[in-house]
């Protein structure tokens, strides 16, 4: 049987000359590698889908087939004339999900999170030439999510010790101070300050526009630099604090997201600074206790654990994990105002002699780096072998990285549908939302007038909310105490086996960083594996008892802290 030929709206999807043999030579010559997912378009009547899979199970077990149809009418067709053998192969996906994120998500779904590193695009048919850019753009977006998924596999090897260290000790904050989602600015106008280059010129234009002190005379205190007279919102980064302190420029919200120790730099000179902080509950809990306007206390789950449903009652609002203070910052503003929201500084990208705004932290070590043998100019990171040409907003070359495009193309999937965000024209990318030059932006932000009553500053729980939440974080440390205790002793047999594999799975933020497991989405030893003692399990094993004792000493010093 040579298969049939295929015409469809003017254009030949298979040819009438022995369709089948053409399939299956197009399948054999495939290089075939493990862990990769192919994509094939428009599989029609599934010639050479067969061979392929075949081909697939002998020599890449881990990879798989996924075939979309953006025709519902070919769509259908397939359905009709795969055999149920082929359709409930579960190497092989047969969808009609055409949008990038729904796509994923059905990948996840299927196959599961990272099970692939790559995809290559498999043209069984000629049924992709319907719509050929938008089959391009379904795969870009599945090697965008699986290089996000891997980037976050390591992330989590590398820092998700210290997250869940992090979010255990400032969990004795969380009867003190309340969540994020107790703060709300009504529809006042938001703007939001990142710190990449482009802030430096904003900043200089919000003090022409709204300042009302003498020209060149930053530190007199015009209505720019009142809270109370200013007719809009300022949420920044913690790397802007700096920069707005010189120019004596009062935040109404610091977000704070970093979890590891260099982020203190960016709040040198702050200490006691009137500025009230957004704190995410896995950053650094040093620096929650820097400026003094009051703290709010947010959560972005970075994986998913068990312990997490155990804290579901005491944790605050949640927001999605975008790896970004700048996009975390986004989001937040989104959620407490709903007027319109600008952004600047927010750039995904650096010139040759400027990485960072003026008086950041970057910055200010530049300049007191430089000498006669350290230029001032960022050679090392603007001709980096990652390091690429782009063009900016103005329409101006700029450098950029992969991972800052990255952060873009994310920024963009999660923002560019909010009509009432903005951004302020200037030297970063587009960011693939509508851009304002800087006289329609800070028209935008003074056009509802003075806002009346200023900065609303977090007072912190009331006495009867503080006291049930001190009792339900207690109760939790100490059946968490217990539960670790359990897990030690049964490790190293003073009790009985039976709930180990239940203990493992529950205490899941003690190995979830591990490498192996971290890149294996979840998975851990199996009880078969457990119980016959394969060199994996008593590695795992092993790792686990080491990561108890730690685990116990912090619960007893949250507990100690946690207010009487």
């Amino acid at each position: 049987m040579t298969g049939r030929g295929f015409v469809w709206k003017g254009k030949t999807l298979l040819s009438g000359i022995d369709p089948t043999g053409r399939a299956e030579r197009t399948a054999n010559a495939i290089p075939i590698t493990d862990r990769t997912l192919y994509l094939c378009p428009s599989p029609l009547y599934g010639y050479g889908l067969e061979r392929l899979l075949a081909r697939l199970a002998e020599g890449a077990p881990h990879s798989a087939l996924l075939c979309p149809e953006a025709d519902k009418e070919l769509y259908d067709l397939s359905l009709q004339n795969c055999s149920p053998s082929l359709l409930a192969n579960k190497k092989l996906r047969i969808t009609d999900i055409c949008e990038c994120a729904a796509l994923c998500a059905f990948v996840r779904q299927s196959w599961g999170a990272r099970n692939f590193r790559r995809v290559e695009i498999v043209r069984l048919s000629g049924g992709w030439q319907l719509f050929p850019a938008l089959y391009d753009s379904l795969a870009e977006a599945l090697r965008r999510e699986i290089a996000t998924d891997w980037g976050n596999a390591l992330t989590l090897a590398r820092l998700g010790r210290r997250y869940i260290r992090n979010a255990l000790r400032n969990l004795a904050l969380i009867p003190r101070f309340p969540s994020i989602a107790e703060l709300s600015w009504g529809a006042a106008p938001v703007l939001v300050l990142g710190a990449g280059p482009s802030l430096d010129a904003v900043l200089d234009g919000l003090a022409r526009h709204f300042g009302d002190c003498p020209p060149g005379d930053r530190h007199s205190g015009g209505t720019l630099h009142k809270r109370e007279n200013r007719p809009f919102k300022i949420v920044c980064v913690d790397t802007c604090l700096p920069a707005l302190r010189e120019r004596n420029i009062v935040p109404d919200l610091a977000v704070i997201l970093e979890s590891q120790h260099w982020n203190l730099r960016d709040f040198i000179g702050s200490l006691g600074w009137d500025v009230p902080a957004a704190m995410d509950l896995s950053a650094l809990p040093e620096t929650g206790q820097i400026l003094a306007g009051g703290l709010f206390l947010f959560m972005t789950p970075w994986t998913t654990l068990r312990i997490f449903d155990r804290l579901k009652a005491l944790l605050p609002a949640s927001i999605l994990p975008l790896g970004s203070v700048g996009l975390s910052a986004v989001e937040l503003a989104r959620r407490l105002s709903s007027g319109k929201i600008l952004v600047a500084g927010i750039d995904f990208s650096f010139t040759l002699d400027s990485y960072h705004a003026r008086s950041t932290p970057g910055h200010k070590d530049k300049l007191r780096r430089h000498n006669r043998f350290q230029s001032l100019l960022n050679a090392g990171d603007a001709f980096a072998p990652a390091a690429f040409s782009a063009v900016s907003k103005s329409g101006g070359q700029v450098r950029s990285n992969p991972a800052m495009r990255s952060y873009r193309s994310l920024f963009e999937q999660e923002f560019a549908t909010e009509s009432r965000l903005f951004d302020i024209a200037g030297s970063g990318l587009p960011l693939g939302i509508k851009t304002l030059s800087p006289e329609e932006a800070f028209d935008a932000l003074g056009a509802s007038g003075a806002l009346k009553g200023g900065s609303a500053a977090p007072g912190g729980n009331c006495a009867a909310k503080q006291t049930a939440l001190t009792e339900a974080l207690k109760s939790f440390l100490q059946s968490e105490k217990n539960r670790l205790t359990l897990l030690r002793s049964i490790l190293t047999g003073e009790a009985a086996a039976e709930q180990l594999g239940a203990l493992i799975d529950e205490c899941d933020y003690l190995w979830a960083h591990f490498p192996d497991y971290a890149a294996a989405g979840g998975r851990r030893p199996v009880a078969q594996e457990i119980a016959a003692g394969t060199p994996a399990a008593i590695s795992f094993l092993k790792r686990l008892r080491a990561e108890i004792d730690p685990a116990l000493a912090l619960l007893e010093r949250v507990m100690e802290s946690v207010p009487k």
